[in-house]
């Protein structure tokens, strides 16, 4: 090769490189530009799936040794109802109904059964205990009344809508709340009604409502508005209302503010927290606001004597002051796993989501301790602790107990 020859073949080999990079492009542009485009979609698309699905859960060190008790069918459960199913403890008794299978006792410490009461009744939302008497509705709005030590009918009574919340019983009266927004007094003893109560319902609401509470000579109830009320145990009158949160935004769907977890009554301090991320401290006896926090959801707070712990609508569990409502931590791990209320055990807050997970948070800190599975279906009613033992319900029915370690 002449030098010439060199320098004109030199001179077309960019050309070349150009044309082959040309037609590699159109190669990828027909074949593999979709595959390149699919590389950004995939991974927008995970970046969108890990925000919306429920957090996996990571992998914990466990410091706290928890044992399962005992475990018992309560009968047919919830499933998606949403009635939020949760037991009764009285006595050292055990007390849960089912949507088929009426009611049943079992001994708290060891789940061994005292009585069971048949019903065709689909009874909802758990009983209550008090006074001698075990109390439960229905979705059709009956309400039975059984005693408590062996499960006998005492009476019936009937009210205007179904019953998704536990009855409340004490102080010669049983409050039992429908979903229509109305209290009904029953008297302890008859069955007979002695007043009501009623509360206009907004458009939109959180699926689910919880048990009044008792307060001497008052009746407090947490409403689908965003109000708390309290009444006059006599007679059903209104004596205060007070707003947790305000059912402000653009949409229906914006402005649900439900307050559908009982409100805690300590001494004569109450605590309340709403759907709208709001939880609020108040006087009992006057209904005037102590302090309010940002942080809350429709769910039941749990109390203990430092904190007031509460889950919100994103899965995440925060550890307020009782005194002034300052966020002390929050733990963001479980998020979107749509996590029951909390309960208080010991030195621990518990909470449940929807796979049956039970998570132990340590009250300081809120860092988690412990970790067990209470069966493979959702916690969503409230879970109660007595005598050191955690009760639970799932969807399905199944009763749990758990002590911890000593």
């Amino acid at each position: 090769m002449t030098e010439q020859t060199a320098r004109v073949a030199s001179s077309h080999a960019p050309a070349r490189v150009v044309r082959i990079a040309a037609i590699a492009l159109c190669v990828m542009t027909v074949t593999g530009c979709s595959t390149v485009r699919g590389w950004f979609g995939n991974s927008e698309k995970a970046q969108a799936k890990a925000l919306t699905e429920p957090a996996p859960l990571v992998d914990i060190t466990e410091s706290v040794g928890v044992t399962r008790l005992w475990s018992a069918n309560a009968g047919k459960g919830e499933d998606r109802l949403g009635v939020r199913q949760g037991p009764a403890v009285a006595d050292g008794r055990v007390y849960v109904a089912a949507i088929k299978g009426g009611v049943r006792a079992f001994d708290l410490q060891t789940g061994a059964s005292v009585w069971s009461h048949d019903s065709d009744l689909r009874l909802s939302g758990g009983p209550g205990v008090g006074e001698g008497l075990v109390v439960a509705g229905s979705l059709d709005g009956e309400v039975i009344a059984l005693d408590a030590a062996t499960g006998a009918e005492r009476w019936t009574a009937k009210v205007s809508n179904e019953v998704i919340a536990q009855p409340t019983i004490g102080q010669g009266v049983v409050l039992v709340r429908s979903n229509d927004g109305r209290v009904t007094a029953f008297d302890v003893a008859s069955g007979e009604r002695r007043w009501f109560w009623v509360r206009e319902l907004p458009s939109l609401t959180v699926r689910g409502n919880d048990a009044p509470v008792l307060g001497p000579g008052f009746v407090f109830v947490g409403n689908d508005d965003g109000t708390l009320a309290a009444l006059s145990l006599t007679d059903g009158r209104t004596l205060w209302e007070q707003a947790v949160a305000q059912p402000d935004g653009r949409t229906e769907l914006e402005r649900m503010a439900d307050v559908d977890g009982s409100p805690v009554l300590d001494e004569a301090v109450l605590f309340a927290s709403s759907y709208k991320h709001r939880t609020m401290a108040l006087e009992g006896p006057s209904g005037r606001p102590l302090w309010v926090s940002e942080h809350g959801g429709a769910n039941r707070p749990a109390l203990s004597p430092q904190r007031l712990v509460v889950t919100d609508a994103n899965g995440t569990v925060w550890g307020l002051d009782k005194y002034s409502g300052t966020a002390a931590w929050q733990q963001p791990a479980l998020a979107r796993r749509n996590l029951s209320g909390a309960a208080i055990q010991g030195d621990y807050a518990v909470v449940g989501d929807y796979e049956g997970y039970l998570h132990w948070l340590r009250l300081d800190d809120g860092e988690f301790v412990a970790r067990e599975r209470a069966g493979r279906d959702p916690i969503r009613g409230a879970m109660v602790v007595a005598d050191g033992v955690l009760v639970v319900q799932n969807t399905d029915g199944r009763v749990t107990a758990w002590r911890l370690a000593q």
